[in-house]
């Protein structure tokens, strides 16, 4: 069996990704900073090793005996404040590997990027992939770096086959710090939600993971796939978290103005050096409707989705294993 390297280790998609891989059969190859993190349990068909993406030592001795890789690995922190914080690991680490699997000649690169790089907005008649990103994403360091390593993957499609899967925002288990999970923390039995003016698309963790690993055997080389489900406005999203936990808050939109008047302090506050998520980009994000459909990967990748309900009852459960949440 195919032994696949799988970056980014113990993050929240990559945990799942694994997950898929073994109960597929595959042999993993998990490469993380810190081998203490990692949350699966062993298994025989499974090695972790330890080390640093942009470390090109590392990545020759990970390739080793890999025919396939799915870099997970990224920096999505939103509270860096220069550019070169997110592209020395986005782009600059993913060329290096991407150049050292065409040496060490991998057959299939399978590049996990996000849905914003591409344009949001729902037409029945045309599927996200051909529309090009948009405001405010086109001003996102995150965004922008991503956007570049997907650009570079595909570069090498003639090399190698090479995909491009594109979450949505992902909920589910294995969120250990939280990341994503933090929506659902935010609005948690609270006895009033505050809640902005957008919305975006929620998607499955494990949908994502099986779409990741389905786009090794079904994508298309030099093609990109959103893995999409649910567009709901974030006051429908955290409606459905209430109706899952059996509460009953009062819930409060918060004004678009207000909004961007809090972004416009954080971003005088980021030039003067001090790291904090709050800008003006991250908060007319938050005033869009951030929407995408899953039409490419449904039909390419053969992906059925969950529910948002499930995917909501799933990272509840695990906060409570963790104890991050009281039940």
């Amino acid at each position: 069996m195919k032994t696949v390297l799988v970056t980014g280790a113990n993050g929240l998609l990559a945990s799942n990704i694994i997950a898929e891989l073994l109960a597929k059969g595959y042999s993993v190859k998990g490469l993380l900073r810190n081998c203490n993190n990692f949350q699966l349990k062993a298994h025989p068909n499974l090695e972790l090793a330890q080390g640093d993406i942009v470390d090109k030592e590392c990545i020759k001795n990970a390739l080793k005996d890999c025919s396939c890789v799915i870099h997970v690995a990224a920096i999505t922190e939103q509270s860096l404040l220069h550019y070169s914080d997110y592209s020395s690991v986005n782009v600059d680490a993913t060329e290096a590997l991407i150049r050292a699997a065409a040496i060490n000649e991998i057959e299939t690169f399978v590049y996990v990027s996000s849905a914003n790089t591409f344009g949001y907005g729902l037409n029945e008649n045309r599927e996200n992939e051909t529309i090009e990103m948009k405001a405010p994403f086109t001003k996102s360091h995150y965004a922008k770096s991503k956007f570049e390593g997907q650009q570079i993957a595909l570069s090498y499609k003639d090399k190698m086959k090479v995909v491009v899967v594109n979450p949505t925002f992902m909920l589910g288990t294995y969120d250990s710090k939280p990341s994503s999970g933090e929506i659902i923390l935010m609005g948690y039995k609270k006895k009033i939600i505050f809640y902005p003016s957008g919305g975006k698309n929620f998607v499955h963790v494990q949908d994502a993971a099986k779409g990741t690993v389905n786009a090794m055997k079904f994508g298309k080389s030099g093609e990109s796939y959103i893995l999409a489900n649910e567009n709901l406005s974030y006051k429908s999203f955290f409606q459905k978290l209430s109706t899952t936990t059996y509460n009953n808050p009062i819930y409060i939109m918060i004004p678009k103005y207000l909004l961007l008047l809090i972004g416009l302090f954080g971003s005088i506050i980021r030039k003067l050096g001090i790291k904090t998520s709050i800008s003006l980009t991250n908060m007319r994000i938050l005033c869009i409707n951030n929407f995408y459909n899953n039409h490419k990967a449904k039909r390419d990748l053969k992906l059925r989705f969950q529910s948002t309900e499930k995917a909501i009852s799933d990272s509840l459960d695990w906060f409570v294993e963790r104890e991050i949440i009281a039940k």
